[in-house]
């Protein structure tokens, strides 16, 4: 068999462990690998039968190539965000200038499936959330043997308690925010930390909750400015070091508010977020009169080498895909439910969205974690 392997959209740690252990998986047994690059950007750009084609956009992997990758975070195969089914008509390669017709977008997945014709790949095996996994399940629904492996550090795949990166998320703003408390209290301030979430508050919620900040602003829930400004206020008067600390997913709002973004939307729908937490900020500054350090952490959320849980689920995930690909399954994704590693219909990530349990984990007025019950619920609490 060959198998094709890409990533695709926002890179987190783990995704180089997981390219390893199916090239290693599939490689032992006898079968190869070809990575894809930049995502699912390979299969809109390569020319079948062109040789140079083939060189910029996909790369022969065999266990002797992937060796000291799982040492690193990012993804060696490069990412996009591109989507061949709703391609722009300002991002037609020159092969498809022909379909530039209309205002677009253009669907071009009969293009990519004679590429993966061309490349002969048996199986796909996808890494990615929401949106790359939603042209996965296109491809399946195509007749293109898929099995997916989630990853996203907002971890708000549906059908999943566990996505690759995420555990490396809260590790960061952990460590960060504790990092920042020696600022913060220097100055007396209150420090605004700004998180990667559009839809999903679960890292800024989890995050909070384990470095143990004051209060937490999550995407599901528009808040209040003025009570958020007292109740900070509150907490610094309250610390003998005089400063209090929050966070606040991107796609957090202020109530009566819309969300911030900018830029033009991506192959999928979505516009770039962030500038809650600086605006956010500004308003304090000006109901408190107390200065503000605000850090947006961002970026450096998903830099860096994987923690051992991730470095570990990125491993069990992708030897799972390999032995599904191997033995002839397709439309699944690889799972961790209530603990136990399994898989699901790669469709379940079409028929719902993961939020934060409010009644269950947040205190709706006071903006903080609050658990209700913990036996019985997943390592995560999701």
């Amino acid at each position: 068999m060959r198998i094709g392997i890409l990533t695709g959209g926002g890179d987190v740690p783990g995704l180089n462990a997981a390219i390893k252990a199916v090239v290693n998986r599939v490689g032992n047994e006898g079968h190869e690998v070809v990575g894809l690059r930049r995502g699912w950007a390979a299969l809109l750009h390569h020319v079948p039968g062109d040789e140079e084609s083939a060189s910029a956009w996909t790369r022969p992997l065999d266990p002797a190539t992937v060796r000291p990758i799982d040492r690193t975070g990012g993804t060696m195969l490069h990412t996009s965000r591109t989507n061949p089914g709703r391609v722009k008509i300002s991002e037609l390669p020159a092969q498809l200038a022909d379909r530039a017709v209309g205002d677009g977008p253009i669907d071009c997945t009969d293009h990519a499936l004679r590429v993966i014709e061309s490349l002969g790949i048996d199986c796909l095996i996808p890494i990615g959330g929401d949106d790359t996994l939603s042209y996965a399940l296109r491809l399946h629904q195509e007749g293109v043997p898929v099995i997916a492996i989630p990853k996203t550090m907002d971890n708000d795949v549906h059908g999943t308690d566990y996505c690759i990166g995420f555990s490396t998320a809260v590790t960061r703003g952990v460590e960060f925010i504790h990092r920042l408390r020696t600022s913060t209290g220097s100055h007396e301030r209150i420090a605004v930390v700004e998180l990667f979430g559009r839809y999903s508050g679960e890292t800024s919620l989890i995050t909070a909750y384990l470095a143990g900040v004051d209060r937490a602003i999550i995407s599901e829930v528009p808040f209040d400015i003025d009570l958020l400004a007292e109740q900070l206020m509150r907490d610094k008067r309250g610390n003998p070091s005089n400063y209090s600390m929050m966070t606040i997913s991107e796609g957090a709002t202020i109530k009566g508010g819309d969300l911030l973004v900018s830029g033009e939307a991506d192959a999928y729908g979505h516009r770039k977020l962030g500038g809650i937490g600086a605006v956010t900020a500004e308003l304090l500054k000006q109901r408190t009169g107390e200065d503000m350090i605000m850090q947006q952490l961002g970026y450096l959320m998903r830099s860096g080498s994987p923690d051992s849980l991730d470095l570990m689920v990125a491993t069990n995930y992708a030897v799972m895909a390999a032995d599904l690909a191997l033995e002839g399954a397709s439309g699944r994704m690889v799972a961790l439910r209530s603990g136990t590693y399994t898989t699901v219909p790669i469709s379940a990530t079409s028929e719902g969205v993961k939020r934060v349990d409010t009644d269950e984990l947040y205190d709706l007025r006071e903006y903080r974690p609050k658990l209700r019950h913990v036996t019985g619920k997943p390592m995560f609490l999701y």
